[in-house]
């Protein structure tokens, strides 16, 4: 991918729509915004113009709205075109195969924010953003997108980065200049900041737990005894006829997943075979994989009917269902001999329901929201989620830091106290891009769309 070429991509969905935009970038947009237009007056930077796109033979492709940035201000750092098109597939080829034609190159997949990087118009974690944003599945999701890609986690990067350089400034103080008058050492004092950024890199490491419930669903499991009504509360949930409903006990024998909107979460949520002591061998396999699911679920919606006797479930399967991931649901409220069953795992929270009318599904959403906040299973609105690799370099950091820590406590020479903390720094600013690795470059990148 070397800079200096000119690149042109499709920048929103194949297929036909009433608009299309072509994104250009590199050194040749100036020119191409002359030549294609064929008009004495050119563009002005940031101002959209409506021109005729003729093509090199001179032929009328279409009429497009034009909108040229100038070298440095635009995303990628470089001269940028970006021409809206109509939305016919034969219309956006016949543009695209005239600008390689004129010596543009088709854009990889990320090119453009792998460019905007290399030109430091975004460190590595905000380029690792714009994928998030545009991949986000839920609200929060999307919140949380958006402050990495405004640099919330580069300032806290270059915050920790400056506090080891301080601590690390202080010690060698003395390191190099033994004979100067200054204050007698305090190894306490660093001792303790060092331990207080232990700490904080702990907790920004624990936050990747929640990167894949918020970009992909956070993991919700039906589960209950046969024929309480779990497929036809995600059916009612879904919104269409998903699972297989009957009257038959054992009904569904393995398990279908769809995703819900619960307030500004998503939901992965997971229908599954009854729980209880299984006739054959077939019915047996489903209920051991509804175990396996309730291994990872990250909520359970715990179904009962509460028209009849409360359920004795297996206790492998009570084990794995918690008060602070569980949400008991009385279902068929509807039906005359329903009653109140409060008293069956009373630790767990109830809602009573009919998945027939309706009647009470709303609630569900609200106290699945409750329950994903008050007991954490969620990521804090205002905190900072890292993904793997921001996780792998705090790993690094706080192993460096907690290595340097050790050996101030031992009175081990401090220049080798002052070499982790250097290595502590270097771990950190991988986060923000601070590398030369054209491999791990090419993998990341490598994951987002063509035209972004």
């Amino acid at each position: 991918m070397p800079l200096g070429e000119t690149i042109v991509s499709l920048s929103t969905p194949h297929g036909e729509s009433a608009i299309a935009v072509i994104r250009l970038s590199g050194p040749d947009c100036s020119r191409l915004a002359q030549e294609c237009f064929k008009e004495s007056r050119g563009l002005e930077p940031r101002v959209a113009s409506l021109r005729h796109y003729l093509s090199l033979r001179g032929d009328k492709i279409d009429d497009v709205v034009a909108l040229y940035f100038a070298d440095g201000k635009s995303y990628t750092g470089e001269p940028m075109l970006e021409l809206s098109c109509h939305g016919n597939p034969f219309v956006i080829q016949r543009l695209m195969e005239d600008l390689v034609a004129r010596g543009c190159r088709m854009a990889e997949p990320g090119e453009y924010t792998r460019t905007a990087f290399l030109n430091g118009k975004l460190d590595l974690a905000q380029a690792e953003a714009v994928a998030d944003l545009i991949s986000a599945r839920s609200e929060r999701a999307i919140e949380m997108a958006r402050r990495q890609l405004d640099g919330a986690l580069g300032s806290r990067v270059a915050e920790y980065v400056d506090q080891l350089l301080s601590i690390q400034a202080n010690i060698e103080a003395y390191i190099d200049f033994p004979e100067e008058d200054l204050p007698e050492e305090n190894e306490a004092g660093p001792i303790q900041d060092l331990a207080k950024l232990s700490t904080e890199f702990s907790a920004l490491i624990q936050t990747a737990n929640y990167k894949e419930s918020l970009s992909e669903g956070i993991n919700t499991v039906i589960a209950g005894a046969p024929n309480a009504g779990k497929s036809s509360l995600l059916n009612l949930l879904v919104g269409e006829d998903r699972a297989i409903v009957s009257a038959e006990p054992g009904t569904t024998r393995d398990y279908i997943t769809e995703r819900i909107i619960a307030g500004p979460y998503t939901l992965k949520i997971t229908d599954t075979a009854g729980i209880h002591k299984a006739s054959d061998n077939t019915e047996a396999l489903g209920i051991e994989k509804t175990v396996q699911r309730l291994s990872h679920a990250d909520l359970v919606l715990l179904v009962i009917d509460s028209a009849d006797d409360p359920p004795t479930l297996p206790d492998e399967a009570l084990e794995l269902i918690a008060a602070e991931k569980c949400l008991v649901i009385e279902n068929k409220t509807d039906l005359a001999a329903s009653k109140d069953r409060a008293d069956y795992l009373p630790e767990l929270r109830h809602i009573r329901v009919s998945a027939t009318s309706g009647e009470g599904i709303d609630g569900i959403r609200k106290q699945v929201v409750d329950l994903l906040e008050a007991h954490e299973i969620v990521p804090h609105p205002d905190s900072l989620v890292v993904n793997a690799r921001h996780a792998t370099a705090l790993y690094a950091a706080r192993d460096a830091v907690d290595a340097a820590r050790t050996k101030l406590i031992n009175g081990e020479p401090t220049e080798l106290a002052g070499s982790d903390m250097r290595m502590a720094v270097d771990a950190l600013e991988q986060i923000v891009g601070e590398i030369d690795n054209e491999a791990m470059l090419d993998r990341l990148f490598s994951a987002f769309c063509i035209g972004k």
